[in-house]
């Protein structure tokens, strides 16, 4: 990993997807593995002209319920002792302005503005105060959520996993310490109009903590997600919307919504 702060992509091209380096408004092709030894190459071309996709292609999409008491007490839920955790399929990930599809099985599908973390090594059996070595990078998510499945199913796969329900992006921001991101801004916005704000300094358990609790159950591999939880004021997107999660000196997530 770069201890320089580096925003890195994923980018369509005609000869399939490559990872770029963004510097001064162009993308750089990544000569090496985005996991290891890498430099930048030739220029991609112009960020605006080229088409984003997620900025990881995990094997796995941890996620994390109630990390926010103030959701939990919206949610008529307790704080979790321990952190909750669910998988989303990778088959749900979408980069951003990418569309989420409403299915025609719910009548309710939330927004849910979420940090998520990338791991950038085989994590397992990690303590909190080492956990933050295995990040690569940082970047903007959206936990989309058929609320009515997820109330009415004993658990949340069929809720949480229908296809576009992963949005991703826009991009890795790599470099970041653990510091850096214990209080930054976490902000939804349907139609311009603000639904979320908070702070990750508002989570019940840190990023650290919840790659140490994962990784005492599983092993995370390279380019694995993990989901960090949503605040409070999760709500129903609609056809027509457009649904933007910004985190703070990271980035800003772009998806239209429309029926499937």
């Amino acid at each position: 990993m770069t201890s320089e702060i580096v925003r890195m992509v994923r980018v369509a091209t005609d000869s399939g997807p490559r990872w770029g380096a963004v510097e001064d408004g162009r993308v750089y092709r990544l000569a090496g593995d985005p996991f290891g030894a890498w430099e930048p190459a030739e220029s991609i071309g112009s960020l605006g002209a080229l088409s984003l996709l997620a900025p990881t292609v995990p094997t796995k999409i941890v996620c994390v319920g109630l990390n926010y008491a103030a959701h939990a007490d919206e949610s008529s839920a307790e704080v979790p002792s321990e952190p909750l955790l669910f998988f989303k399929p990778p088959s749900a990930l979408i980069g951003p302005d990418a569309t989420i599809n409403l299915p025609s099985q719910s009548e309710r599908v939330d927004y849910e503005a979420e940090m998520a973390v990338v791991i950038g090594r085989p994590c397992r059996n990690v303590r909190p105060e080492e956990a933050w070595e295995y990040v690569l990078g940082v970047t903007c998510g959206n936990d989309v959520t058929a609320r009515d499945l997820q109330r009415l199913d004993d658990q949340w796969t069929r809720a949480k996993g229908f296809d576009t329900f992963c949005p991703l992006g826009p991009w890795l921001v790599m470099g970041l310490s653990e510091d850096d991101v214990a209080d930054r801004g976490i902000t939804c916005r349907v139609n311009g109009e603000v639904r979320q704000a908070a702070r990750t300094s508002d989570m019940v358990f840190s990023p650290s903590e919840l790659i140490a609790y994962t990784s005492s159950i599983m092993t995370l591999e390279p380019g694995d997600v993990l989901m960090t939880g949503t605040p409070e004021g999760v709500g129903p997107l609609a056809s027509g919307d457009m649904v933007e999660v910004q985190v703070e000196d990271v980035g800003t997530l772009r998806n239209p919504v429309r029926s499937a």
